[in-house]
């Protein structure tokens, strides 16, 4: 860390991976893993007030993630990535849950920053360990001169104009946190007088047929987030599912996730929204949708029952913003549902790069209650 006046200075890069956006620091040059760390995550990104007027931060969950990324000593492993949440309606820190969209940008930052050395022809393959999930993901990278490539023409929904195509393949997607695709055994069951299904693959998850909770299932993100009965109804479903499914209390968790499903409208497998959990997503998390990919293979869930007949290798997400499409490497056996991999496209880019300052005291007097951590 550098010293100038009062005040502490972190080397930073700011990133836009996917549809959301943040700092990606190497860990390296951060305190120690604990209450320091994140007492100087929190201020910097200025999780003290709502406007985040005086940081880097935004004002919603989408721009209000941090990235943490250091040399792996793992076999078969390049990076290792440690996502944190900024936890916009309580000042925390969430280490729980991987974030797909930031992850796009881990491989780009990594041979950027020297981590990896770039590959002699036109894409470059990182393999990251996501430490919050301890699972690992290939990243596809388009390279020229030792350097990733930024311009090109790939398209996502969400994002404005092209971008060099990031593929990322998930591998061993199941089970994410709890170790199991359904953790409570089941396919489908009742909680809070609605029909849930609870899957674990690349995040946990709760999936609910929209006309259960009274939606149609096309709104969007800001007719949901207006509606402060749906959001509390969602709260106390995902609250309940994060119990069945061996979480235990979840309320200050960004884990379980919930989406809400209904019967696709344009040309795709099923129309979804996602909820962060707080709020409905103005698009779609990666892992969500994968999760929700995955669940669309398993027979009898809330998102087979509801999703278009004749599911391939791809299913494709209808979403606020449009379409996301996720490859699906799964097959049924003696033992249910399995899920291999999943892959699909993202895009990055590299924003700023340079010193973002925090006061020297931060570190005096770090946050009295700290945020959730999470094991290597």
């Amino acid at each position: 860390m550098q010293t100038f006046s009062d005040q502490l200075g972190l080397r930073c890069v700011l990133m836009r991976g996917g549809t959301s956006k943040g700092p990606f620091f190497l860990a390296d040059d951060l305190p120690p893993a604990g209450a320091r760390r994140d007492a100087a995550l929190l201020r910097l990104m200025g999780a003290l007030e709502p406007r985040r007027i005086d940081g880097i931060g935004g004002i919603d969950s989408l721009t209000n993630k941090v990235a943490i990324i250091s040399r792996s000593t793992r076999p078969g492993v390049d990076v290792d990535y440690l996502f944190g949440q900024i936890c916009v309606h309580k000042n925390t820190i969430d280490y729980s849950v991987n974030c797909g969209n930031m992850l796009a940008a881990v491989g780009p930052f990594a041979i950027d920053e020297e981590l990896v050395k770039a590959a002699a022809g036109a894409s470059t393959e990182v393999a990251i360990f996501n430490v919050n999930t301890g699972k690992r993901i290939v990243a596809t990278v388009r390279t020229r001169d030792g350097r990733a490539v930024y311009a090109g023409e790939a398209v996502i929904d969400g994002v404005a104009g092209s971008a060099a195509p990031v593929w990322l393949r998930f591998c061993d997607v199941a089970g994410a946190k709890t170790g199991e695709l359904l953790p409570t055994g089941q396919a489908i069951e009742t909680l809070e007088g609605v029909r849930v299904s609870c899957v674990d693959a690349a995040v946990p998850m709760a999936i609910v047929e929209a006309a259960e909770l009274g939606m149609t299932g096309y709104e969007t993100a800001d007719e949901i987030n207006a509606r402060d009965d749906l959001l509390a109804r969602v709260e106390r479903v995902r609250c309940a599912a994060g119990r069945a499914m061996g979480l235990g209390d979840v309320s200050r968790l960004e884990m379980p996730k919930l989406v809400t499903v209904a019967r696709p409208v344009a040309g795709g497998t099923i129309s979804a929204r996602y909820f962060m959990p707080y709020t409905c997503h103005t698009s779609f998390a990666v892992t969500g949708a994968v999760c929700l990919a995955a669940a669309v293979r398993v027979p009898g869930s809330v998102a087979e029952r509801i999703a278009a007949p004749g599911v391939g290798s791809e299913v494709a997400i209808e979403h606020p913003a449009g379409t996301l499409r996720v490859g699906i490497d799964a097959s049924q056996g003696a033992a249910g549902t399995e899920i291999r991999s999943a892959s699909l496209l993202r895009t990055a880019r590299r924003l700023y790069a340079g010193t973002v300052y925090f006061p020297e005291a931060t570190l005096d007097a770090p946050a009295a209650e700290p945020a959730r951590e999470v094991l290597a």
